[in-house]
């Protein structure tokens, strides 16, 4: 049963999501990430120029955080990027995210209870949204972080319509 096409009707075949985010989520990431950042780089700056006796250190510190503050900005976007997808089927909704901790979901649809969109304001500039499928599952919602809006919305149209149309309960 391990090639998709031998899946009997109802089987949820475990494979890898198919579809790629949005590449402008890239910058969205990258955004969030300088500036985290640039907060605990002033936060830093500031302290050593106020608590004079602990200067040296809270430089240490400063150079030590710009140094990785930098690789995460710079790495952190790609490699999210080539993790997260997503795909929906007539039977699942798959998911892989994450950059260090790498998790994969399958939701199957008749355990949907409800499908959320979101646009947080940078997203809004970067014309994303964030779709959330909350299940009857003790792990949570499932997030599709980074999709565009006009796919958002048809995705969420999609779920909707397809969870109305699936049997079961969704507990």
């Amino acid at each position: 049963m391990s090639d998709p096409q031998t899946v009997p009707p109802g089987y949820l075949s475990l494979r890898p999501p198919r579809h790629r985010v949005e590449r402008r989520a890239i910058l969205w990431w990258t955004v969030q990430a300088a500036s985290s950042v640039a907060s605990l780089l002033i936060a830093l700056a500031l302290a050593a120029l106020w608590i004079t006796p602990a200067t040296y250190w809270l430089v240490l510190a400063l150079i030590v955080v710009a140094v990785l503050g930098l690789c995460y900005v710079v790495i952190m976007p790609q490699w999210r990027y080539r993790v997260h997808r997503y795909e929906t089927t007539d039977s699942a909704v798959y998911t892989a995210a994450g950059w260090i901790n790498q998790e994969w979901r399958v939701a199957p649809l008749s355990r949907i209870q409800t499908v959320d969109t979101q646009r947080g304001p940078l997203q809004q500039l970067f014309r994303l949204s964030s779709v959330t499928v909350t299940t009857a599952s003790a792990a949570g919602p499932l997030t599709i972080d980074g999709l565009d809006r006009h796919v958002a919305t048809e995705l969420v149209e999609h779920l909707t319509a397809v969870t109305q149309a699936t049997p079961g309960d969704a507990t």
